[in-house]
């Protein structure tokens, strides 16, 4: 992990087993009346909404996460004749060129102030003790990717009062950090334990808080920045406490990004649920792999994204992330999981083929403008969220934010920075 990026694995609304239903009828449950406090509010529908509302923001290609891989090299938008051009905004995102009035950066900003003051909206209504604990997790989870890309998180303590001409205060470096940390810390006592599906826990907090106190030197001066060895062993101590817990790597990588990830994901910590016969969640998962698939094959994409070859090269052969056959997926459409490079193949064996007839070879290499014959196959193709053939609107692959390999990652690099541990584990 590099400190001046943030990698989210990428990233919720209450699980069936949580005290607050998913099949609440938000657009009539909550009464009429003033929201700030002092008329008749159903908290719950409140805080429904608060995670709902983090659904367009890690569920959606344009949102955070484009924000995040687009600029790396471990996505590419390239313009494919007439398609995918969109006015080069995939291209500024690469080229490192966007400006203030980028489309997609504006919305992101936007609606992770929204969600920041909808959860405050949730304090101002005399919330439960848990209800609290909830809506402080993700206060705090909207202001940070908020602090980590822009430096400055406008913030307001309250819902109530006359919005239009009060200005929110503006929290820039240690005092944003600090208070996301004093947010998060005030929460966990009164987060339920275990593994956060679609709910915040208290695991889910400190992997949260990992990622503040692992940050806060860059926070405090992003040109020259110090880890002080007390942040970092406060990074290692949250880890400590999450490893306690019933995580493990699986055996197979792509478990945790399955249809049925929140039974066999043995990794996941924390993420957005999606569950399509409760009429929940985004299309995350659909759109991480719809994006990059050609029209051909199945389900039939949009053929827009790839990866880069130097990216696919950092991973060596034997890597189990580069992918392989995976059950539901190879024996129904052909596809693989992981890298999809060279010719593509149905489930029969047969070789499959671009518009014009040609192989579908996906091939190593990828400009940001493709013409000429070969602009349906160029570029490497990703699948991570494995295809739901069941459901599509929406899949009901969890999206997920935080988990284990996260976890270890953070703790080895808080050694690495000075604190003191020897051991990663588990």
């Amino acid at each position: 992990m590099k400190y001046g990026k943030v990698i989210l694995v990428a990233s919720a609304v209450l699980s069936l087993t949580a005290c607050t239903k998913l099949d609440e009828k938000l657009t009539s449950e909550t009464t009429s009346g003033n929201t700030g406090g002092s008329g008749s509010v159903n908290v719950s529908a409140l805080l429904v909404g608060t995670y709902r509302s983090f659904e367009g923001l890690y569920m959606d290609q344009a949102r955070i996460w484009a924000a995040q891989e687009h600029s790396s090299d471990e996505a590419v938008g390239p313009t494919r004749g007439g398609d995918w051009d969109d006015n080069g905004i995939w291209r500024v995102y690469h080229n490192h060129k966007w400006t203030a009035d980028h489309d997609f950066l504006t919305a992101t900003f936007r609606q992770l102030a929204q969600s920041q003051f909808a959860a405050t909206t949730v304090l101002d209504n005399n919330p439960s003790a848990q209800q609290a604990a909830e809506a402080k997790f993700l206060r705090a989870f909207a202001m940070w990717p908020v602090l980590d890309c822009w430096d400055q998180v406008p913030f307001r303590p309250t819902s109530t009062g006359d919005l239009t001409t009060t200005l929110p205060e503006v929290k820039k470096g240690t005092e944003a950090a600090d208070f996301i940390i004093s947010e998060l810390n005030a929460a966990i006592p009164n987060l339920p334990a275990g593994r956060g599906l679609g709910i915040a826990s208290k695991d889910a907090a400190r992997a949260l808080l990992m990622k503040v106190y692992l940050n806060k030197g860059v926070y405090a001066n992003r040109e020259n920045p110090v880890f002080a060895p007390a942040d970092m062993n406060q990074v290692i101590a949250l880890a400590d406490q999450i490893l306690a817990g019933s995580y493990s790597l699986g055996n197979n990588f792509f478990d945790n990004f399955a249809p049925n990830n929140d039974v066999i994901g043995s990794e996941l910590i924390y993420t957005l649920k999606a569950d399509n016969g409760a009429g929940v969640g985004g299309n995350g998962a659909m759109y991480s792999y719809m994006c990059g698939l050609h029209y051909n094959t199945n389900p039939s994409g949009w053929n827009g994204f790839a990866t880069l070859g130097d990216f696919y090269d950092k991973f060596e052969a034997t890597d189990k992330r580069r992918g392989g056959t995976y059950a539901g997926l190879t024996d129904v459409s052909g596809l693989k999981s992981g890298f999809l490079i060279g010719q593509q193949f149905n489930q029969n064996g047969t070789a499959l083929q671009d518009r014009k007839g040609n192989p579908l070879a996906f091939t190593r290499e990828v400009k940001l403008k493709e013409t000429g014959n070969n602009l349906e196959v160029t570029g490497i193709r990703v699948i991570k969220y494995i295809p739901d053939y069941a459901h599509q609107f929406p899949a009901d692959n969890d999206m997920v934010i935080f988990r284990l390999a996260d976890v270890l990652l953070m703790k080895a690099e808080a050694i690495l920075r000075g604190g003191t541990a020897t051991n990663v584990g588990p």
